[in-house]
């Protein structure tokens, strides 16, 4: 069970609704046919014991629930062996009360924004005004979320990866030293939020959303959570899956029938697995209140760790180590030198067990009568590969043979030739080019 079948098998009442946004349709038919084979399909070979297997491509969307397993892997990578410095991190959260969020979702690019910015914004304030972190500049990396434990409910919030301490730069805003936060302590909690909340309400009023939420929202609970997460490790794993993906996996969903889908959650406030069983429209609302806008970046980073900051990674590193005395220690080798994350694993034949290798690439759907894609393949090589059976029989909606009238009769040896060195001297370039490209695209989708 597989939440794309749920999308399949509920999602077509939804999606003719009017008022049906259209982000959201295109969302929903980016995964209806991911890895189905409709998107197309890659050949792949067992170097073991030569036996080829066809693989449907995906649709590499951020909300797809089966893809985005190697851009997980590749931001924890980035995070954990670029980013981190080796200090103290903190989880710092933003939440809001339900009257809120139900109008960042009618506005969700607006109401992102003003979320996010805001609570970077009273975090570094804060940061400026603590007598242990001021005249220094704080970093951080800040996550949207939308969903809860479970994920038919709305409920946006931020999560904060924090380092304890601040970049102390010089009058000519060059960095000279770093100074650490105290220990289990970052910042003050009720100044937080107080300035948060103020922070907020400007940000919406700019916006001119402000008058749109009810009065008595302001009064209730507005939550802002500060813990310390060791190294950040433990924090960057909890994160990564949830930068890619959408706000259930595949493994999640029980079952599928006609009316229902049935998913595992676990309550607020309680570590016990649930099942709960609703109904298939309300599954796909539940669902699309999740996707993003179009465009709409929900990792960004602030500070020194900004994409415009003047500090480079390894020269902060430096002055993190000068602090920490750590500078001779981890180059005489006696101290725990950072570790490599393990690539991710390769894909096995589940005959021999032996390494898989693309073969070749079809953008044609794949005929699941025949078991294979009709038409033309372009190898990683540059080969063109024929995939017609042994007695010329095409499979159906195949595109007829280039340069022949009749679609079944193969292509002689004399036009292949003219054809190959007419690509050759007029699209050698442009087919380079594009045989990288198909080359990057399946890399990405292993």
């Amino acid at each position: 069970m597989t939440v794309a079948l749920a999308i399949r098998q509920h999602a077509a009442d939804y999606l003719k609704l009017p008022t049906t946004p259209i982000v959201v349709k295109k969302a929903m038919c980016a995964i209806l046919p991911c890895r189905t084979g409709q998107l197309g399909s890659v050949l792949w070979q067992c170097d073991g014991c030569q036996r080829q297997h066809w693989v449907g491509r995906s649709c590499g969307n951020r909300h797809c629930p089966t893809c985005g397993a190697e851009k997980i892997h590749a931001w924890r990578l980035r995070h954990q062996q670029q980013r981190l410095l080796g200090v103290t991190y903190y989880m710092v959260t933003f939440t809001m009360p339900r009257q809120l969020a139900v109008v960042l979702r009618d506005h969700q690019r607006a109401g992102y924004t003003c979320l996010m910015q805001a609570s970077a914004k009273a975090l570094c304030a804060v940061a400026r005004m603590t007598r242990s972190l001021k005249d220094g500049e704080l970093g951080l990396t800040s996550v949207l979320h939308t969903w809860g434990r479970d994920p038919l409910v709305y409920h946006p919030h931020v999560h904060m990866i924090v380092p304890g301490g601040v970049v102390v730069r010089d009058r000519c805003r060059r960095p000279i030293a770093w100074k650490n936060a105290p220990a289990n302590f970052l910042v003050n909690h009720r100044v937080l939020l107080k300035v948060y909340k103020a922070k907020l309400a400007d940000a919406l009023r700019h916006e001119g959303l402000y008058d749109r939420i009810d009065a008595v929202a302001w009064t209730k609970k507005f939550v802002v959570d500060i813990k310390p997460v060791g190294d950040g490790n433990a924090a960057v794993d909890y994160l990564a899956p949830y930068v890619h993906r959408m706000a259930i996996s595949d493994h999640r969903v029980r079952s599928v029938t006609d009316t229902s889908v049935t998913y595992l959650h676990k309550p607020t406030g309680s570590d016990t697995v649930k099942t709960r069983t609703v109904d298939g429209l309300a599954f796909v609302k539940g669902l699309a209140q999740h996707v993003l806008p179009r465009g709409f970046r929900k990792v960004r980073n602030y500070g020194h760790l900004s994409s415009n900051s003047s500090i480079e990674r390894e020269h902060l590193k430096m002055l993190v180590w000068q602090s920490l005395g750590w500078v001779y220690w981890l180059a005489s080798a006696h101290g725990a030198q950072p570790t490599e994350i393990p690539p991710l694993p390769k894909l096995r034949c589940g005959k021999c067990g032996g390494c898989m290798k693309v073969k070749a690439i079809c953008k044609l759907p794949l005929d699941a009568r025949l078991g294979d894609a009709g038409g033309w393949l372009v190898s990683l090589s540059g080969q063109r590969i024929n995939l017609w059976r042994d007695d010329h029989t095409p499979p159906r909606n195949s595109p007829p043979h280039r340069g022949q009238g009749n679609r079944c009769a193969p292509m002689s040896e004399k036009q292949r030739r003219d054809t190959t060195l007419k690509d050759k001297g007029s699209c050698q370039g442009s087919v380079r080019r594009k045989l990288l490209t198909q080359k990057r695209d399946v890399e990405k989708e292993l």
